[in-house]
């Protein structure tokens, strides 16, 4: 087993923090695999640092060893995710520490992928490098939520997003909703979005909005291409509505769209420009395209954060489910009246006790609006 150890001074602390913030650089480009920062210092000057950019790509460690180059043998390297042990897409990270004579690597919490879980520490002391693991470890794992859930659950994290007046509505009674907030909350979104595998949508959703559901800010890091790394588009078509013709179905990445499985046939959706595979889902008890198993499909893919964009009955009916981790609410200052239509439409409840109780993890405010975030299942 391999324990935590705190024996860390302020140097540590300083050089953890940089490898956290450069972890955070890879969040538009990294998926499916984590977000990992890393810092060599040496005599008290970082000498090499780097993240991790793009899934088959360089891992953190190496683009800092890179920089720091021979000074590297004796320096202490400071990782945000434990060194991985194994031969993926690119070579063990912990091998190449090993090989450049570092004599102190400070991890900040362990990789629960099987392949690596602790392995790439061991390998470290085995080498005669002194290990300390656990420096801001809660920091390091809000980097990853979705690959933890994906390790550790195995299914993705799920992160619902509604945008409401402050009166908790989201549109007039007439269906306006164009739009609630202003253009930054809305290039928010798009910032946010950009950090998933897939989006879920429904067709109802996708019709009354002409909505795409892509990126498009300039904003998002690209890939090494020069292109964004589009999400996955899953869209939910109980009743076959959508035809192909859509403005999504015209841009960005793939589509899946799911359907019921009582349906005789399929629409041939001839008018779309992009690739689109067609599933089919049992429905539950209540109508709706049963969400545990889509969850089950998503799971198997590639796919570690789900960002869920819909209206209130599909909103309501994922978070019924259970399978919603994190509410990411975009609050403007409006009121839009008794007649105009709710955020959510869950069933009434007779007790208090019953609600469910998120906790708060964020207020920030974006221009004129809120971005309010509560997260439910501790990921």
């Amino acid at each position: 087993m391999i324990h935590s150890t705190n024996h860390f001074n302020a140097s540590d602390e300083q050089a953890m923090h940089r490898a956290i913030a450069l972890a955070g650089l890879g969040c538009y480009t990294t998926a499916p695999n984590p977000n990992v920062g890393a810092v060599l210092v040496k005599g008290g000057e970082i000498i090499g640092e780097g993240y991790h950019q793009q899934a088959g790509g360089p891992h953190a460690e190496v683009f800092a060893l890179r920089q720091a180059g021979d000074s590297a043998k004796g320096a202490t390297a400071y990782v945000t995710l434990e060194p991985c042990s194994h031969f993926g897409r690119t070579p063990p990270c912990a091998n190449a520490l090993i090989a450049a004579g570092v004599s102190r690597v400070v991890v900040a919490m362990l990789d629960p992928n099987p392949l690596v879980a602790g392995r790439g520490v061991a390998m470290l002391r085995d080498a005669g490098i002194t290990v300390d693991v656990g420096l801001f470890e809660m920091q390091a794992r809000e980097l990853n939520p979705g690959f933890l859930s994906k390790m550790e659950r195995k299914r993705p994290f799920c992160r619902l997003k509604i945008a409401i007046s402050l009166d908790g509505r989201i549109a007039l009674a007439n269906g306006e909703s164009k739009w609630l907030t202003g253009p930054l909350a809305r290039e928010d979104v798009q910032l946010q979005r950009a950090k998933a595998c897939a989006i879920i949508s429904s067709a109802e959703t996708v019709l009354a909005d002409n909505a795409r559901l892509d990126l498009r800010s300039a904003a998002i890091t690209p890939m090494a291409d020069g292109q964004l790394r589009q999400p996955l588009r899953v869209i939910l078509d109980r009743r076959a509505r959508l035809t192909g013709a859509e403005p999504m179905f015209q841009t960005g990445g793939r589509i899946v769209v799911i359907y019921a499985t009582n349906l005789a046939s399929l629409p041939s959706l001839d008018g779309a420009k992009v690739e689109v595979e067609q599933w089919q889902v049992d429905e539950d008890n209540s109508g709706f395209l049963a969400i545990d198993s889509i969850m089950q499909r998503l799971s198997m893919l590639p796919i570690n954060v789900i960002w869920l964009e819909a209206g209130a009955k599909l909103s309501s009916a994922w978070l019924a489910s259970g399978f919603v981790d994190e509410l990411m609410v975009y609050q403007a200052p409006i009121l839009l009246g008794q007649d105009a239509k709710a955020m959510l439409s869950m069933p009434a409840l007779e007790k208090l006790a019953d609600a469910k109780r998120f906790r708060w993890r964020e207020f920030t405010q974006i221009g004129d609006d809120l971005r309010l975030v509560a997260n439910l299942s501790g990921y």
